[in-house]
């Protein structure tokens, strides 16, 4: 199966052009106003245009309501939703009944502790992403640019597709990659030259080291 690399808290024309030039499979979206690669509607609506299905549009939300994700909806009409907040299970599969899309439940990972919640949301996501717990006094829960330790993912047995994220760059996602198995990698603040600002040259580079450790593994399993 082919890794799939998102980029996520796109926010610029440019930046977007490059990600989807660089073959990104995935853009990200973020609608979250804490954050600072929080986009107004009419911004989203005028960069999900230019995606042009070259990718898939991915909206982030954080224990958004139902009115949010229905201007969502309308401004981006996403491929999935990434819901990034505490949305019990109850929650995702309401989300997936009423905007008929499917959904990526973020899990907050420090701990071994933290992967008990797998089972309930496996049964109803769509796709998992395993991310850094934000500190307590964060505020936001993801975007920080630091890793968790991906040995804890080492046995991991789940039958649903799985991404990681957290910290990645160019420098450490084939060792992330490599250590959790995961079948996509999705990055941020590893492709910032400040927070919310993307860098093209990152973005590229980012793109261009994941892509690179599928190939080399496609090429191990073919000898």
């Amino acid at each position: 199966m082919s890794l799939l690399v998102k980029i996520c808290g796109l926010s610029t024309r440019e930046t977007l052009q490059t990600a989807l030039d660089a073959g990104a499979d995935m853009v990200g979206f973020v609608f979250f106003p804490p954050s600072p690669r929080h986009l107004s509607l009419e911004l989203g609506r005028d960069l999900g245009r230019q995606v042009k299905q070259r990718a898939l549009k991915v909206a982030l939300t954080v224990d958004a309501d139902d009115a949010t994700l229905d201007n969502i909806m309308d401004a981006l009409s996403p491929d999935m939703f990434q819901l990034h907040g505490k949305e019990s299970v109850a929650r995702l599969r309401d989300i997936k009944q009423k905007f008929g899309r499917p959904v990526m439940k973020a899990v907050p990972v420090a701990t071994a502790t933290d992967l008990a919640v797998l089972p309930g949301y496996a049964a109803v996501a769509d796709r998992i992403l395993f991310d850094a717990r934000a500190p307590k006094n964060a505020t936001r829960p993801g975007g920080l640019g630091e890793p968790f330790d991906w040995h804890l993912l080492e046995n991991l047995d789940l039958k649903l597709p799985y991404m990681v994220s957290g910290g990645l760059d160019a420098g450490n996602v084939a060792e992330a990659l490599r250590v959790t198995r995961a079948g996509g990698v999705d990055v941020s603040s590893g492709v910032e030259s400040a927070p919310g600002v993307k860098d093209p040259e990152m973005i590229k580079a980012f793109i261009r080291a994941a892509r690179a450790t599928q190939d080399a593994s496609q090429e191990l399993s073919v000898r």
